[in-house]
């Protein structure tokens, strides 16, 4: 913790510093020429009508038109160092134009692409979001960090070849001291070890110089959007996926990162309720390129992703879909977002969600009640024990008008759910790590997997249905909050999205 304390305390000082000399040259210049004042406030306003004219959601950008409306030269200057972070940054720059690069790698078979055409949710994905589905899958559903433990370590013994690591976390610990064993000895046998972290999200866990103590072992290491004080300050979007890849026959993903409280070791808050999967098919290949794409925005060494591919032709082949596919902030795209707005609105009897978070658009909102008023059972699952109290204040703001909507929320209560999971009309599925907050939809780089007509379905649905057997249902009353609350609920609400 102290660790993180002194990096933190290091970021903090270089925000405040760009922010007051910035501030201090505009109240200079504006000071001496009057005319600059007026024309800080006509592109404040121009800025505005900006943020209207391309905005992904006006939820989300809400709080940067009154931040500004109100204070044109603060509010410009805050969104140009925060919100308009990716448009300065070297390596988000490099990410885009990977993410275009890797794109002839991810095409539909052609075998495929007729019967696809007449399902709308897949083809979303295949045509528009250009992740290609296949059919030749097996997957293993967990419905705890627990129970895949032993498999992702016993796959990882496979290696013959390459081992692909992207977490957002990674903390010293039973679970990464296992993984970390098997991927000195790999290396050492000549396997291509690489792995991928959060710099932010491993502020508290792991020392700033890590890359260089792994590189030591022979395993290639990158800090994901490191932080720095200077130049790309807040860095708000961050690498929130978690991928494993395995000599390109095996991936994993889900919601675990790799810390011992994701296998209810030392859990703070109660009973750990998280899932992963683990798939074996065409699939894995989504996966793969996601990997290659970031890995080489940092590294530029793969000239070449088609020697990661194996081959699964002579897999058996099955009637349902695998989708892995992955969602940047940095396109005009919302991919994990429309997934779950597609799942809602064209389910015809339920609607199953797991979630740590709930702070959600309008968009999200609306079509959760309305599928409600068709008949649709709805039902979420959120934590009983929070992880971050004032987030979750903030979800609980949008509990109210989802109860009264006739969206049934349950808690958690045995501790806290960190699943993100949809589960629709026995047909469905997307696991994955997209939260329903802003950050997941708007500003992380996020990877989800959509499954239609396979068995796997029914045991994410067994999965949910056994949560909520040991959760408590919120009531109208209980989600409509006393009047100081209301309005502390309020003011978070309405800077949720810059949190």
């Amino acid at each position: 913790m102290g660790m993180a304390i002194r990096r933190g305390i290091v970021i903090v000082i270089g925000i405040i510093l760009q922010i007051l000399l910035s501030l201090f040259s505009y109240l200079f210049i504006g000071e001496i020429f009057a005319v600059a004042r007026f024309l800080y406030v006509i592109l404040g306003f121009l800025l505005v009508l900006n943020l209207i004219k391309n905005s992904k959601s006006y939820s989300y950008i809400l709080p940067w038109i009154i931040i500004i409306l109100l204070s044109p030269v603060i509010g410009s200057l805050l969104y140009v160092i925060i919100g308009r972070n990716k448009k300065k940054s070297k390596i988000l720059k490099n990410i885009t134009k990977m993410t275009k690069e890797s794109k002839k790698y991810l095409l539909q078979d052609d075998n495929q692409k007729d019967k696809i055409a007449q399902n709308g949710k897949i083809k979303y994905l295949t045509d528009y979001s250009g992740y290609p589905a296949s059919n030749n899958n097996d997957i293993d559903y967990y419905s705890l960090g627990d129970y895949a433990y032993e498999d992702i370590l016993e796959e990882l013994k496979k290696a013959e070849k390459f081992i692909f690591f992207e977490y957002f976390i990674v903390a010293k610990g039973k679970f990464w001291n296992s993984i970390l064993q098997i991927l000195e000895e790999k290396a050492a046998d000549g396997v291509d070890v690489r792995v991928m972290y959060d710099d932010l999200g491993c502020i508290s866990t792991l020392k700033s110089s890590y890359p260089k103590e792994l590189k030591k072992k022979g395993i290639k290491c990158v800090a994901f959007n490191k932080l720095k004080p200077i130049g790309g300050v807040i860095m708000n979007n961050r690498d929130h996926r978690k991928i494993l890849v395995i000599d390109g026959k095996v991936a994993f993903s889900g919601g675990i990162n790799i810390a011992d409280e994701y296998i209810n070791i030392n859990s703070k808050y109660g009973h750990w309720k998280d899932n992963c999967i683990k798939i074996s098919g065409d699939a894995v290949w989504n996966y793969t390129v996601m990997f290659l794409t970031i890995w080489n925005a940092f590294k530029n060494e793969d000239k070449d992703f088609m020697k990661y591919k194996f081959d699964f032709s002579n897999k058996k082949t099955n009637s349902g879909y695998v989708i892995p596919y992955g969602e940047t902030p940095l396109d005009d795209d919302i991919t994990g977002e429309d997934v779950y707005l597609n799942i809602i609105n064209q389910a015809e009897k339920y609607v199953y969600i797991m979630t740590p978070y709930l702070i959600i658009d309008t968009d999200m909102i609306n079509s959760l009640i309305l599928a409600t008023r068709r008949g649709v059972d709805v039902r979420i699952v959120i934590p009983g024990i929070p992880d971050k109290k004032m987030v979750y204040m903030v979800s609980e703001s949008f509990v109210e008008p989802l109860v009264k909507g006739g969206v049934k929320v349950y808690r958690y209560t045995p501790g806290f759910v960190h699943s993100k999971v949809f589960v629709s009309d026995d047909k469905i599925t997307t696991v994955g790590t997209i939260n329903m907050d802003f950050r997941s939809l708007y500003l992380h780089f996020e990877c989800g997997c959509y499954i239609e007509s396979l068995d796997i379905v029914q045991e994410v649905k067994n999965d949910v249905i056994d949560t909520i057997e040991k959760s408590r249902i919120i009531s109208a009353k209980e989600a409509t909050p006393k009047f100081f609350k209301s309005i502390c609920q309020s003011l978070l609400r309405l800077v949720a999205p810059l949190m």
